[in-house]
C-alpha cells in the first residue's frame, strides 16, 4: 500500500477525539524519508479551513514549504531548527488583514449553497466592508492573528488524527521570512507548522490543573 493510499484509508476512519488531543506532541525530530504528497497536504488544509473566524471572513492564508531548496532557505530564518529540514513540509500560516475584501466571494458561495438569501448577503457584504474597512491596521492584525491561530490548531489536530506529527514555531525572523518568500504586504505571519512523521517521540509536558487557570464569574 502506498503512503497516499494509507493516508486516504486513515481519513475514512473516525479518530477518537480524546486520543487525538492527548497524543498530540510538539515533535522536533522527523523522518526525512517520509514524504507527504501535495494532495495529502491539501487534505489537511481542507480540514484547517473549517475553523471558525471573525464573521466567517477566513483571513488565513497558507504557504507550503516542501521543496529542498525552499527548506534550506527557511532554515536560517527559522533560527536553524532542524525540523524545517527534516519534516515533510513546513506550513506557514499567515493572516490577511485585507481578508474582509473577499466578503463578496464568501457570501456569493453562501447564496449559491442556499445558506443565505441574496438580500441578506448584500446587507452582509455592505456591513462587513464598511466596518472592517474603518478599522485600524493594528485591529485588523489582531483579528488576523487570532483567526490564523484557530486554523493552526485545527491543522495540527487534523494531522494528529491521521497519525502525523507537528510542531508550531513562533520563533523565526518575521521580516526575513516576508522578504525571502515574497509575502504580500497585507499578510502577517502567524506561525510556522512543521508536519511529517516523528523520528523520535515528542516529549510529554506537564500541565497546570484546570482549577489553577480557571475563575468563575470574576477574578
Amino acid at each position: 500500500m502506498s503512503t497516499e493510499q494509507a493516508f486516504r484509508q486513515a481519513e475514512r476512519i473516525p479518530a477518537d477525539f480524546g486520543e487525538v488531543i492527548r497524543t498530540r506532541r510538539s515533535v522536533r525530530h522527523y523522518d526525512p524519508n517520509f514524504v507527504l504528497s501535495r494532495e495529502e497536504i491539501k487534505s489537511l488544509l481542507a480540514d484547517a479551513v473549517l475553523a471558525p473566524s471573525s464573521n466567517n471572513l477566513q483571513p488565513w492564508r497558507f504557504l507550503v514549504i516542501d521543496q529542498p531548496e525552499d527548506k534550506e532557505k527557511l532554515y536560517p530564518i527559522a533560527y536553524n531548527q532542524r525540523q524545517v529540514l527534516e519534516a515533510s513540509a513546513t506550513i506557514a500560516v499567515l493572516g490577511d488583514i485585507e481578508g474582509y475584501k473577499r466578503a463578496g466571494e464568501i457570501t456569493r458561495i453562501a447564496v449559491e449553497r442556499g445558506y443565505m438569501t441574496e438580500e441578506f448577503a448584500a446587507q452582509q457584504r455592505e456591513r462587513l466592508v464598511s466596518s472592517y474597512g474603518s478599522m485600524s491596521t493594528d485591529s485588523l492584525k489582531r483579528i488576523a492573528l487570532i483567526d490564523g491561530s484557530l486554523a493552526s490548531m485545527q491543522l495540527m489536530l487534523a494531522a494528529r488524527a491521521r497519525g502525523l506529527d507537528t510542531v508550531p514555531m513562533g520563533g523565526f525572523d518575521h521580516e526575513q521570512f516576508i522578504e525571502a518568500f515574497n509575502v504580500p504586504d497585507t499578510y502577517v505571519p502567524v506561525m510556522l507548522i512543521a508536519v511529517g512523521k516523528a523520528a523520535a517521540e515528542g516529549r510529554p509536558t506537564a500541565r497546570l490543573a484546570v482549577d489553577d487557570v480557571t475563575a468563575w464569574g470574576s477574578f
